[in-house]
């Protein structure tokens, strides 16, 4: 009873998924677990999370953004 070792850990707010290729690859950003839009690169990533409530944002900091298939400066 009470054991809290079954528990999952908290998903961070943001989740940056990993990079759909095109003409303009992308990276799908999530906030909350809602889609709020594409990033292109950096500064849309943080524009994203703030227009979505949240601020500030760093984006070193794993508690804050999961990076998905690859790390933040992977966008190709």
């Amino acid at each position: 009873m009470g054991d809290v070792t079954d528990e999952t850990p908290p998903q961070p707010p943001i989740i940056v998924w990993g990079v759909t290729h095109g003409d303009r690859p992308f990276r799908t950003v999530q906030v909350r677990g809602e889609p709020v839009g594409l990033a292109h690169d950096l500064t849309d990533v943080v524009r994203l999370a703030y227009d979505a409530g949240l601020s500030p944002v760093d984006l070193d900091d794993p508690a804050t953004v999961r990076w998905v298939g690859g790390d933040k400066y992977t966008w190709a």
